[in-house]
């Protein structure tokens, strides 16, 4: 029973020291952003039913990430899942499939979702904040009328992704304008010059 509650310490205190990490390097979004890929992160819990949570969501339901239990979602298979309202922040979601989801409405504050799979996404009025999401996939996505500030994006697909009426931060914009996959309308509504 002791080596168990010994695990159990180590592991959430693993958790605790790579969410922090990886709220910080979310906060310093762009080419301070290179080192991502050797973030040092806890193993994936071991609950077969982890990917599930999802549906559930942060289950004190703080925007700010505050969780009674780490949201961990990384490696997970949910294209097409309902998430709708969903807040997630605080979730560890790299290497996920979410493609084809409902995320209208969820809140992904301080999430660390490097490499994912978030194409075909509705983000609409959804709020990203603070979120590490370099490497991932956003093609065909949708931010109508979403909040997408303090997100690192460096080496993410925006093709065909729509940011028509988002709340875009001005670093943010900066980013995205330089990102070669967002072009035509989604540049107007960025904001790019030229």
């Amino acid at each position: 029973m002791a080596a168990v509650r010994v695990r159990v310490v180590a592991w959430a205190a693993a958790w605790a020291a790579a969410a922090a990490a990886a709220a910080a390097l979310a906060a310093h979004p762009g080419p301070a952003a290179a080192d991502w890929d050797t973030l040092k992160l806890p193993p994936i819990d071991p609950d077969p039913q982890h990917c599930e949570r999802a549906f559930v969501g942060n289950t004190i339901g703080q925007a700010n990430a505050v969780q009674d239990r780490p949201l961990d979602l990384r490696e997970c298979s949910l294209p097409s899942a309902d998430l709708k309202a969903k807040t997630l922040s605080g979730a560890l979601m790299s290497k996920s499939d979410f493609s084809g989801s409902n995320m209208q409405e969820a809140v992904l504050s301080k999430v660390y979702a490097v490499d994912s799979d978030f194409s075909g996404v509705d983000f609409t009025s959804a709020v990203i904040d603070r979120a590490a999401l370099m490497g991932s996939k956003f093609v065909g996505a949708n931010f109508y009328n979403a909040v997408f500030t303090g997100v690192g994006v460096e080496g993410s697909d925006f093709t065909d992704a729509r940011f028509e009426d988002a709340l875009i931060g001005s670093q943010d914009a900066k980013f995205l304008c330089e990102n070669p996959t967002v072009k035509g309308d989604a540049r107007l509504d960025i904001g790019c010059r030229n």
